[in-house]
This record gives structure tokens, C-alpha cells and sequence, in this order.
């Protein structure tokens, strides 16, 4: 593990911050403590020598990001001691969401309980059929780009210094929403537009989680959104040389990623 000095001498790992979605905790069969070691975020860390703060939940959009930015003292603690801050998230703005995703968030406040039974079962079954128009997305590409920047400005305003890499939506092959993913290019193209015009590095998880879907399905969770431990690691063998890079560009040589 790669310590530095801090202030009084006392010594502080150096860290990576993840912000996520659930694509970084998730596995085949369902969702992962945050220290497990064979979740992409995790593998990174192994690979640059460094412990990973993984900060995501199952849903997040970008506006859900902004939240916890804004909202989770977690993050506030977090920041001002990572070395890099890797924001892995996007894929569920771009999903087809034609019911509002806040009739789904207040689904679970229903009452009585048989009531909130119904309307749960009723949504399940209306959310994958209309899903198939592929519209609308759960955000907008320029309502996504506008909380990146809310959420990068803010980082900016703490840590000017500090390295951002952007990892770019990744696919799905689930029937919950239709299997239909429209929104992906739209997303993927705002997002990297919006990194090439403020110089942050971006790592593209779609040609992998494709053809991880594609060839090796039976590995892949069966919701057909969350991925094997084998997509895992190859998402962690493209991202570390990319944030080893924003590393180095920072100038800190740090571990090489292998």
C-alpha cells in the first residue's frame, strides 16, 4: 500500500474515489461489500497500489451523484485525500425510463402495504413493455452533462489540482427495459464531448460489457445489467492504465499499473 506524509507526520494511505452506480459492486448474483476484491474499483486500486473509496447505489443517475456530492459528509471527508477521483457512472441516465423515475422512487412509501404490492407488481410490468419505444431516458445527454459539470466544478472548486477520469456508459441485455439501450449513444457522445472540452480522460466500458452480453451471457448477472467477475476484471485491466495516467500527468509516478 503507497502511504505519503501529511501534516504533524502522520502517515495517510493515498486513495482513488470511485463515484458509482451499482455496475461497481454488483456481481452475478447481486450486490458486493465495497472492499471486495473482485470488483472492478477494487482491482484498480490493487493494480496502482492504492485502497479505492467506492461511493455508489443501486439507480444512481448523474443527479443522484450531484446529491451525494452535495449531501454525503462521506464524500466531503473523501476528497480532500484522494489522489484521483474516477466517475464511473452515466449508464442508468441513458436507460429508456417512460414511467417518471420518481413514481418508482415513491413507490416503497406506499401504504398499506397490500397497495403498495399492486402498484409495484403494475409498474414491473408496464416499465419493460413501454421501455421498447426507448424513450424518454431517465436524463436527457444535457441534462447529464449539465450535473457532470456540477459535480466536476465542485471538485474543482476543493482540489483544483486533483485528476478526473470519466468512464463512459456501458451496455445492458436486460429485459427489464426491453432490451432496448437508444439512449446509449446520445449519453456516451455528450459525455466525452463534455471531457474532451475540460481535458479529462475517459475510459469507454461499452465495447466490453457488449461483448460480454454477447458471448459470454451465462457469466453475466441474469438481470442482464450487472456484470461477471471476468467483465469486472477486464473493466479494471482498461481503466487502471488510464487513471495511472491522470496520475502520472499530475505529476505522481505512483505504482505502475499492471
Amino acid at each position: 500500500m503507497t502511504v505519503e506524509r501529511s501534516e504533524g507526520d502522520v502517515t495517510r494511505e493515498r486513495t482513488v474515489v470511485v463515484l458509482s452506480d451499482s455496475l461497481a459492486y454488483y456481481g452475478p448474483v447481486g450486490g458486493l461489500p465495497a472492499d471486495d476484491d473482485r470488483i472492478w474499483p477494487n482491482l484498480v486500486g490493487q493494480r496502482l497500489g492504492r485502497r479505492v473509496e467506492l461511493f455508489g447505489r443501486i439507480g444512481w443517475t448523474s443527479r443522484d451523484i450531484w446529491w451525494a456530492i452535495t449531501q454525503d459528509p462521506n464524500i466531503w471527508a473523501a476528497l480532500p485525500h484522494a489522489d484521483v477521483v474516477v466517475l464511473a457512472y452515466g449508464g442508468m441516465d441513458s436507460l429508456p425510463s417512460p414511467l417518471p423515475t420518481a413514481l418508482r422512487e415513491q413507490i416503497r412509501y406506499l401504504r398499506p402495504g397490500r397497495l403498495r404490492q399492486v402498484v409495484r407488481d403494475g409498474y414491473s410490468w408496464l416499465q419493460p413493455r413501454a421501455s421498447r419505444l426507448g424513450w424518454p431516458m431517465a436524463l436527457p445527454p444535457r441534462v447529464t452533462v449539465e450535473y457532470l459539470e456540477k459535480v466536476r466544478d465542485a471538485i474543482a472548486q476543493l482540489r483544483p489540482e486533483l485528476p478526473i477520469v470519466v468512464c463512459l456508459p456501458p451496455t445492458h441485455a436486460s429485459p427489464y427495459y426491453g432490451n432496448v439501450h437508444t439512449g446509449r449513444i446520445p449519453t456516451t457522445t455528450a459525455m466525452r464531448t463534455w471531457a474532451d472540452e475540460h481535458g479529462l480522460p475517459t475510459v469507454d466500458f461499452y465495447p466490453i460489457t457488449r461483448d460480454a452480453f454477447t458471448d459470454h451471457p451465462d457469466e453475466m448477472n441474469p438481470d442482464g445489467i450487472h456484470w461477471g467477475f471476468a467483465c469486472h476484471a477486464e473493466i479494471a485491466a482498461i481503466t487502471a492504465p488510464v487513471v495511472q495516467s491522470a496520475l502520472v500527468g499530475d505529476g505522481d509516478d505512483g505504482a505502475a499499473a499492471r
